[in-house]
């Protein structure tokens, strides 16, 4: 799939009109643009234990969401120590693995008890896999795992890891490379490897996890970014910065949302949430914020999720709040149920928010609205010491759920 004007004007039409098949591929994190919507309406909103067509284990650690090409599961991991990381592919029908490669890493980046060292998504295209493992690289496959290409990004200094997934719009793949030391937005040619283009980032006193989304504005694509100063708007093409909106607390690691209209923010230290229109240049925080709510709550690492004129927003904790996404009026604001830690990026499908629980990996269904509407909870029959920090990823009629050691496909 090719992100030319006409093909994301296409997402977001689809998405409003709720299609009656899903995405042909679900190849990036959080899906095409990386929001996190889904233009299918076979997503389901109810299941049990017997739900789980198949369970596989997977070597190694890693909170890598899965992303497909055809009935082609991708995903990664990594050795205990960090110096071996795992790309797989996976059988979508049958869970098998169809072929593993590793990559080497010399010098393994600190690791952090709610991260790992396999947390971003790979990217994948008509031709290449494309996987990121902070000082391990960023590496390109071909769909039968022959090595394309491998470039040495840095040695990410910190305590923190690095979580920001790549991004494939046309012909480059895309990676922010936010951390402690020198930090930039770098494009390269996804057949050639050759860069493309590289944006200088502001050092980052504690390390950068956010990834692109998608968004068209104005007749235009834009990448929107978030980090720990605020959010930024580029331009895919060259990587030139368009505008940049000041954040309120650091720790920008939720990507944000796009209700067509409007770009919505949170921060990953609490603080304030807000909206900020993408038509500005330079510094908008004056000029295009269009409000701006402080947060009843802890610190976020889901993304907010706009739907239907509503933005939810839930924390870490399971807490939850619904804004109204012209004037940010809070509408609610409760635990929606969670039992215990919420960290996995928010699923969007059919007007339904689906969010993820980090022990156990039961799934909370939430129909946005002026009341809190807990439509379903949904186990998986894991164990209670399981971790689920990995972001559901439909495809293809299944839903597919990753934690830190084996992934689960859920039929209907």
């Amino acid at each position: 799939m090719k992100f030319t004007l006409s093909a994301v004007a296409f997402l977001f039409a689809a998405s409003a009109a709720s299609l009656l098949v899903a995405e042909e591929n679900w190849n990036q994190f959080r899906g095409p643009t990386g929001r996190g919507h889904s233009t299918a309406a076979d997503v389901p909103t109810e299941w049990t234990a017997d739900s789980v067509k198949w369970r596989v284990e997977l070597k190694g650690t890693g909170q890598s969401s899965p992303v497909n090409w055809g009935d082609k599961l991708f995903l990664t991991s990594a050795s205990d120590d960090g110096k071996e990381r795992f790309i797989f592919c996976i059988d979508r029908k049958t869970g098998n693995t169809i072929w593993e490669k590793s990559v080497p890493c010399a010098n393994p980046e600190s690791a952090h008890k709610m991260n790992s060292r396999a947390t971003p998504t790979c990217a994948v295209d008509a031709d290449s896999v494309i996987a990121f493992f902070g000082p391990g690289g960023l590496h390109c496959f071909d769909h039968d795992g022959n090595p394309n290409w491998s470039k040495d990004l840095g040695a990410f200094p910190g305590n923190w890891g690095v979580a920001a997934s790549p991004m494939i719009v046309d012909d480059n793949v895309i990676q922010n490379t936010d951390s402690e030391g020198e930090s930039q937005l770098i494009a390269f040619n996804t057949k050639t490897g050759d860069p493309a283009w590289a944006t200088k980032r502001e050092t980052k006193p504690k390390g950068g996890w956010s990834t692109p989304v998608l968004i068209e504005t104005g007749g235009k694509i834009q990448l929107v970014l978030n980090g720990e100063f605020g959010v930024r708007g580029y331009d895919p093409e060259n990587g030139k910065e368009l505008w940049f909106c000041k954040g309120f607390n650091g720790r920008g690691a939720p990507v944000p949302d796009f209700d067509g209209e409007t770009v919505f923010v949170v921060n990953g230290k609490p603080g304030d949430v807000y909206a900020v229109k993408p038509s500005g240049s330079g510094d908008v925080t004056a000029s295009h914020m269009v409000w701006h709510k402080k947060r009843k709550a802890g610190r976020d690492l889901p993304s907010p999720a706009a739907v239907d004129g509503f933005v939810v927003v839930v924390d870490m904790g399971g807490v939850g709040a619904c804004f109204d996404a012209k004037t940010g009026e809070v509408l609610w604001n409760d635990r929606i149920g969670l039992k215990g830690e919420c960290a996995a990026s928010p699923l969007v499908a059919n007007g339904n928010v689906y969010f993820q629980n980090v022990f156990g990996g039961e799934v909370y269904v939430i129909k946005p609205g002026k009341e809190m509407n807990v439509v379903s909870v949904n186990p998986l029959g894991a164990a209670s010491d399981e971790i689920f920090r990995a972001t559901l990823a439909p495809i293809q009629g299944d839903l597919f759920a990753r934690s830190q050691t084996a992934l689960y496909c859920i039929g209907k």
